[in-house]
């Protein structure tokens, strides 16, 4: 037996234990920070299977990393794991399955590296729906000794890994003052007239932004009654685009939107971050190349892989750009389920499902040997990160 096969009959030797976990804990969703049950039980296996672990990562209650390291010297490769749930649908993301083939595939290849020479981490990274902590654990430089770094998503198709959108989250409060809407509106300063302008501002913008541009946001405070000038209002926005340098720029001339509708409305302006800011992915196309390998390799034919796509925002990003990364998409369902409803969460549960989970641990850690096993592979993952991070 090649030591590749032995990594996968490692993984099906077990897979009715790690199809078990992702079941609990798709079966217990837990909103960002608030997965207990899910790190609990992911740690507990870890250390089961002889994975040195550190819980509380970073002072992040749910946080963790299981470490392997071999006593020969060699690659450090990380899984990432994702257990955190959407606020009122649960695991319609599939981050039941995303935690489960990454500690499966941590699994099957430590049964080969002692011989190959190494060290295996799995993040455990919470809360990657809302405040993603590999934001937090990248700019911690906790990635930056990897090799590479390894993840797949659920979906209704194969897809290569592809491209995501760079991302800040700004919220901008208004303060006027208040005054009697009709006896004497001309005593008050409008809060939300600030904020309306603001968005007349973005729109006007807009035309002067590059296709990849996306700016949306809500009015989450527009005032208490009609009659009563509003003193406080309060917009939330996303400003987006395809490269960090470039929603720097966006941000500013947004906040510098914000700054003249208050100057326009004679408020006061306060403009702060309110999530964390999100790069955009670099793909690794050698990564991302080995993993498709490994998908005809094992059946699957060319045309049911689709090139990769921009789906939004990854906190994976902030990973992709300390150590080479992948983030592809792993078929677990025949009907074209959307990420984030009812049915895709329902098709994630099913049998179908968890069998394909196994076999996406499969394709991650025969990717990881390959990279191990070969050090002109591993040379050549090395260069193209260098060469993206210097451009």
């Amino acid at each position: 037996m090649s030591l590749k096969e032995k990594v996968k009959d490692a993984i099906n030797g077990q897979s009715e234990t790690f199809k078990a976990i992702s079941r609990y804990i798709g079966q217990h969703p837990e909103l960002g920070h608030q997965e207990f049950e899910a790190a609990k039980t992911l740690t507990a296996e870890l250390e089961r299977q002889g994975f040195t672990v550190e819980r509380g990562t970073l002072g992040m209650e749910t946080a963790f990393i299981g470490t392997y390291t071999t006593a020969k010297p060699g690659p450090v490769a990380a899984f990432l794991c994702e257990y955190d749930a959407l606020q009122d649908l649960g695991h319609a993301c599939g981050h039941h399955l995303i935690c489960s083939m990454s500690l499966a595939a941590a699994v099957g290849l430590k049964s080969v590296i002692d011989e190959l020479g190494g060290t295996i981490r799995v993040y455990g990274t919470p809360a990657e729906e809302t405040a993603g902590a590999k934001v937090t654990m990248a700019a911690a430089g906790l990635f930056d000794d990897c090799d590479f770094a390894l993840m797949a998503h659920p979906y209704y198709t194969f897809e290569r890994s592809g491209e995501s959108l760079a991302m800040d989250a700004i919220r901008f409060e208004f303060h006027g003052k208040a005054a009697h809407a009709a006896a004497s509106p001309y005593e008050g300063a409008n809060a939300l007239d600030g904020v309306l302008q603001l968005f007349n501002a973005v729109n006007a913008l807009r035309q002067q932004t590059r296709s990849d541009t996306r700016i949306h946001g809500i009015i989450d405070n527009g005032g208490k009654a009609p009659n009563i000038i509003p003193d406080y209002a309060s917009a939330k926005f996303y400003i987006r685009s395809a490269s960090r340098a470039y929603t720097n720029e966006l941000t500013a001339k947004v906040i510098r939107c914000a700054e003249g509708a208050a100057l326009q409305t004679g408020t006061r302006l306060e403009a702060a971050p309110y999530e964390l800011s999100y790069d955009e992915l670099l793909t690794n196309e050698t990564l991302s190349g080995l993993f498709t390998s490994n998908l005809l390799t094992n059946g699957i034919e060319p045309s049911e892989i689709e090139t990769g796509k921009d789906h939004g925002s990854l906190d994976l990003a902030n990973v992709s750009v300390r150590c080479p990364a992948i983030h592809p998409y792993v078929k677990i369902t025949q009907e074209r389920y959307l990420l984030h409803t009812p049915e895709f969460r329902d098709a994630a549960m099913t049998e179908q499902a968890l069998d394909r989970m196994i076999f996406a641990a499969h394709m991650l850690a025969a990717t990881a040997y390959d990279v191990i096993a070969d050090p002109e592979l591993l040379a050549a993952v090395k260069a193209e990160f260098a060469a993206k991070n210097n451009r």
